[in-house]
């Protein structure tokens, strides 16, 4: 059958409102050049819905349009987007087909030629932060399909009131997920516009720990460290990269320092061999360098395919603060097991790191009580090393003081505060290394300091 008119679109879009009369507007266009076109519009569901005007005539090759008004509703519709139930149907026929009568009284016609069925779909702000509230992805997911625009439209305190909906919910990433790849911008806590390129989570395959890194979100990410309900600290996304190798790539210290903190591994590689050491030095980032290396991240590690280590990468851009700070954190760990007491206070002067660890999680402070050097100890307990830092056996600097042999340097430890009755991980005190050792005068010496019970 000839087609006689077109439509602009064959879905008509309302922009829903409870209690609120809703329009939409529709187009038709005559595909004739010589004749007159009349049509009616008919519709399933004449209790909701008005059109105006009902009926009309179309010029040769000219456009007609038409409003289809939707009466104040007293409750959301029974499907949405899509009607279910709700459907128009416009007639058309050629004006020299139908007498003058009929002209006057098109709903009398009785030769109509060519039907055009529309669908109706309820969209709008309203309905979607409805559907969001439910938790209901499937209908976001279409109403999206449908009115793509609504998304990208609202304003600021629109789309974070939306947002706010969202992250409450018990599948919140995977409905974050599909409003930010739809086009939602919501403000990031540092103030700027985060784009849906770079949070798509659902396929980038972040875990809810990842999605509170990516805003730096530092109270959710402790919530989570605390309900440990993500998985592993050091869950990866497709490329590899953990929560903590996410936070250092994005700048956000806190973020890395807690993950660090709650036991992330700082070496885990992406996919491709890079660290977050290598990825920061790679980029020029010298403050997050330099927290990476005092977290222990080992600047030696061969991180990508021309066989290259974060100081080699450095290196090779020129970045020479950096590839100072990474050859200092190796100078701290070398004059402390040197003894090198001046060495070593000329590089704490100059702003170097007492937490730089090597490959067994050793720090300065342990190769210093290992070796019985007590002067160099008490210069990094100044400089702020922490007397319960562990290894990655779970030793501390008391545990390797005693395994030295150095009665002074447990003293010196002792009297700064160190923990008698820390445990490494295979459960052993420094009371009982001694102990085991047969070093009675350090036994001795423990067993009078042991805290009052």
């Amino acid at each position: 059958m000839e087609k006689l008119v077109e439509v602009s679109d064959q879905v008509v879009r309302i922009h829903f409102v409870l209690g609120t009369k809703c329009r939409a507007t529709v187009r038709l266009r005559s595909l004739t050049a010589s004749t007159t076109i009349a049509f009616k519009i008919q519709t399933s569901s004449p209790h909701k819905f008005q059109v105006n005007p009902p009926t009309g005539l179309i010029s040769p090759l000219s456009e007609f349009t038409f409003q289809i008004i939707l009466k104040p509703q007293p409750q959301v519709p029974s499907s949405f987007p899509r009607s279910s139930t709700d459907r128009f149907l416009i007639r058309t026929v050629r004006v020299n087909s139908v007498d003058s009568e009929e002209l006057t009284h098109p709903n009398t016609i009785s030769s109509w030629t060519h039907d055009i069925k529309l669908k109706v779909a309820f969209v709008g702000p309203f309905l979607l932060r409805h559907a969001v509230n439910n938790g209901d992805c499937d209908v976001v997911r279409n109403m999206i399909k449908y009115e793509r625009t609504t998304l990208t439209e609202l304003s600021s305190r629109e789309a974070e009131s939306l947002y706010r909906v969202a992250n409450r919910l018990g599948n919140s990433v995977d409905m974050v997920s599909l409003l930010l790849g739809a086009g939602l911008k919501v403000e990031s806590t540092n103030g700027s516009l985060e784009h849906v390129e770079e949070f798509k989570w659902a396929e980038k395959g972040w875990s809810e720990l990842h999605v509170a890194v990516a805003f730096d979100r530092t109270d959710e990410v402790s919530r989570l460290i605390k309900m440990g309900n993500f998985g592993t600290l050091d869950c990866k996304d497709n490329e590899g990269r953990t929560p903590l190798y996410l936070a250092a790539s994005k700048g956000y210290e806190k973020c890395v320092k807690l993950l660090a903190g709650a036991g992330c591994t700082v070496d885990a590689k992406r996919n491709d061999g890079c660290t977050a050491l290598y990825k920061a030095a790679a980029k020029g980032q010298c403050r997050m360098v330099k927290v990476l290396v005092e977290l222990g991240a080992d600047p030696s590690i061969v991180a990508d395919d021309r066989h290259r280590s974060a100081i080699d990468v450095a290196r090779d851009k020129g970045y020479n603060e950096i590839v100072e700070i990474l050859e200092r954190g190796e100078e701290v760990l070398n004059a402390a097991r040197r003894g090198d007491l001046v060495r070593l206070e000329y590089l704490l002067e100059r702003d170097a790191g007492v937490d730089f660890r090597d490959q067994y999680g050793l720090t300065a402070i342990h190769m210093a009580a290992i070796k019985g050097h007590k002067d160099v100890v008490m210069l990094l307990v100044e400089f702020g090393a922490d007397l319960e830092c562990m290894d990655a056996e779970g030793r501390t600097p008391l545990h390797m003081a005693v395994v030295g042999g150095s009665k002074d340097t447990v003293e010196v430890l002792i009297n700064r505060g160190a923990n008698l009755n820390a445990k490494c991980n295979r459960g052993t005190t420094p009371l009982q290394v001694a102990q085991t050792m047969r070093y009675d005068i350090i036994t001795q010496f423990l067993l009078l300091n042991q805290p009052i019970s």
